[in-house]
């Protein structure tokens, strides 16, 4: 999931204020308003190498959907850079679609909204319910203790990609459990112009998604209970700290990639220019890259130590993409009879397969097709060692104020210019005066 610096922040303040008040609805309906629609607007997220990809994929899809149903899907492919705004625009404005996809992260903030239909038991029983979901997917649906905002549709995890080549060339026999293990590795794989690691510093949500990370293992959690603010906690400013140090500090990582965003750093593992990739299910990327699966390997995202137990031991997300009815849609039989069917278990499989991540739905989680090397290191992960994003009405603030922090605190380090405790607490200072308040 990919959210850009502008004005999401303030968007999200005037939909939280507006979303009540506004009129209008979903622009597919034949009028009567009492739930026969003849048409939806669907709005999916960017989740192959293209938009046209997308709709060459979800096409045909949606014209299996128009035959067994009678309605007709307008589709469009929103990339990851416009989605957020596009969706806040909308619930400013009361105008959007029937379905969405949202980035699973986004959840509790978009509900704080309003602008989602909440998933209720009578909900869940028309799309087939809810004890279908993996757990840990639902985990990342709302705020705790509310009816879900959306559902799950596509499940990720990070894991750590590795070029097999260049470890071997490196004298290298197994991937890095611990990040001291890392940074060796990488030390010893940056030469001759390629390195260790790729990140993408330019990448406002890669950034919030390895500091979350970072800051569980060193027992930070970024809000405190009451869903206050915590970005300049000690563990907070070394968890990034961590981060940043891979330009800064141990070097493992290009410069240039300070800058980077909208998958250039898989593009650079898959060329080899990189011999390590931290990403989410990767494998249909590298693919389109030209990367073949048996050329690198996937393992676990390291520890700060061997075998870490306990509240420390998340080496992931719950990364993911759910699926949303728009509140102010005149079609929710029709907008819920299509999520129905984007989570039936054909379809779970067919769409996660073609996109190469793992369908949140039990029954096709569990088909062979996703029993890979790769995606069972994953779905390892979600299962054991993968925590939800903080589930509180400012979490798309937090990403985008705790990523433009890291962004350019990345920044500093590609220049030259020191990244010290110091720089990097003011930096989360500075951030944290940008929330909202609680």
């Amino acid at each position: 999931m990919h959210i850009t610096r502008t004005t999401a922040a303030a968007t999200l303040a005037a939909a939280l204020i507006a979303s009540a008040t506004a009129c209008g609805g979903g622009s597919s309906t034949d009028g009567s308003g009492n739930g026969s629609p003849k048409e939806l607007t669907y709005w999916a997220s960017n989740q192959g190498a293209s938009l046209e990809a997308d709709k060459a994929t979800l096409t045909p899809e949606l014209e299996k959907f128009e035959k067994q149903t009678g309605i007709k899907v307008k589709l469009e492919v929103i990339p990851w850079s416009d989605l957020l705004n596009r969706i806040l625009a909308a619930a400013t404005s009361g105008q959007g679609p029937d379905v969405l996809n949202i980035g699973n992260t986004w959840s509790a903030s978009l509900q704080a909204t309003g602008a989602l239909r909440p998933f209720d038991a009578k909900a869940f029983d028309a799309i087939g319910g809810k004890d279908r979901f993996v757990s840990s997917a639902l985990g990342a649906t709302g705020a705790e203790g509310k009816d879900p905002a959306a559902v799950p549709l596509y499940s990720l995890a990070y894991g750590l990609y590795y070029n097999k080549k260049m470890f071997a060339d490196a004298g290298i026999a197994n991937p890095p459990a611990t990040w001291d293990e890392l940074v060796a590795d990488g030390k010893k794989l940056t030469k001759g112009g390629k390195y260790g690691l790729a990140v993408e510093g330019g990448n406002l949500s890669e950034n919030v998604h390895h500091a979350f990370v970072f800051g569980k293992q060193h027992g930070a959690d970024f809000f405190d209970a009451s869903g206050k603010p915590t970005f300049t906690t000690p563990e907070a400013v070394t968890a990034v700290k961590q981060y940043i140090d891979f330009i800064a500090k141990d070097k493992i990582t290009a410069p240039g990639n300070a800058e980077y965003a909208a998958n250039q750093s898989v593009a650079d593992f898959a060329t080899g220019k990189a011999a390590m990739l931290l990403w989410q299910a990767a494998g249909s990327s590298l693919k389109s890259h030209g990367m073949k699966p048996e050329d690198y390997g996937v393992a676990q995202v390291p520890f700060q130590t061997a075998g870490a137990s306990g509240d420390t031991a998340v080496n992931s997300m719950v990364a993911g993409i759910n699926l949303a009815v728009f509140k102010k849609t005149d079609n929710v039989d029709g907008a819920l009879k299509f999520v129905k069917f984007m989570t039936s278990d054909d379809e779970q499989k067919l769409l996660n397969g073609t996109y190469g991540s793992l369908p949140p739905v039990k029954a096709a989680q569990s088909d062979p097709a996703f029993a890979t090397p790769d995606l069972k290191v994953l779905a390892d992960a979600l299962a054991n060692s993968a925590a939800p994003l903080p589930q509180v009405a400012n979490e798309s603030q937090f990403e985008t104020a705790v990523g433009t922090a890291m962004k350019d605190l990345f920044a500093d380090a590609a220049a030259g210019k020191p990244v010290t405790t110091e720089s990097v607490k003011a930096a989360l200072e500075k951030a944290q005066q940008q929330m909202p308040a609680s």
